[in-house]
Order: C-alpha cells, then sequence, then structure tokens
C-alpha cells in the first residue's frame, strides 16, 4: 500500500518561508517522478513543481517560479517543497504526488497517488 504523508504546513508572514515535506511509504522513491499541487476552495488544482525520478529535472508553475525549490532524498524516500518570499496568494492546501512517469507533469490525472495535504496560510 502506498501512502504519502506531508507535514511542515503553517501559518506564516508575506515574505516568509516554510519548507514542506512529503515521506513516501510502499514506493521506491527513485522510480517515480513526484509533484507538488496546491487548492484554493473553489477553484482547481494548481500544479506548483515537480522533480523528475533522479531529481535532476525540475518544472515549476509561473506563479512560483524563482521562489519556491523542490527537491528529493530517495534514501529517505522524502520528497520537499521550500517556499521563500511568500505571498498571501500562495495560501492554500498544497499536496503531494507520485507518478510513474519518468519526469513531473502537471496534469494532476497523471499522478496515481497523492496525500491528505497540509494547509499553508500567509498572512498579509
Amino acid at each position: 500500500q502506498v501512502t504519502l504523508v506531508e507535514s511542515g504546513g503553517g501559518l506564516v508572514q508575506a515574505g516568509g518561508s516554510l519548507r514542506v515535506s512529503c515521506v513516501v511509504s510502499g514506493r521506491t522513491l527513485s522510480r517515480f517522478a513526484m509533484g507538488w499541487f496546491r487548492r484554493v476552495p473553489g477553484q482547481e488544482r494548481e500544479f506548483v513543481a515537480g522533480i523528475s525520478r533522479t531529481g535532476q529535472t525540475t518544472y515549476y508553475g509561473d506563479s512560483v517560479k524563482g521562489r519556491f525549490t523542490v527537491s528529493k532524498d530517495n534514501d529517505k524516500n522524502t520528497v520537499y517543497l521550500q517556499m521563500d518570499s511568500l505571498k498571501p496568494e500562495d495560501t492554500g492546501v498544497y499536496y503531494c504526488a507520485s507518478t510513474s512517469y519518468y519526469t513531473p507533469q502537471t496534469a494532476p490525472e497523471n499522478y496515481d497517488a497523492w496525500g491528505q495535504g497540509t494547509q499553508v496560510t500567509v498572512s498579509s
């Protein structure tokens, strides 16, 4: 059974930083690309960042480029999302997801396992 568990969300002021983590169980992380998505009530899930199986390729959504950094530690089966220069519009529930594709995918339907999400709130 595959499980993904996010942690590290919280409340932070605008301009601050936060790092969220995703621990993957039941799946060898080096064989899967990973993605981070976020959801705001009433809106569709938005692709935030993704990383390839090896960690050598990363993709970012336009709204977070230059501010967020995705990384993975295959030995720890953990994926990270470092979020800097946070803005109120970054507020949402952040989900990690796993895909058997080699490279990260921006479409959520290409992922077959999801975490439960962690809330990130950025105050102005």
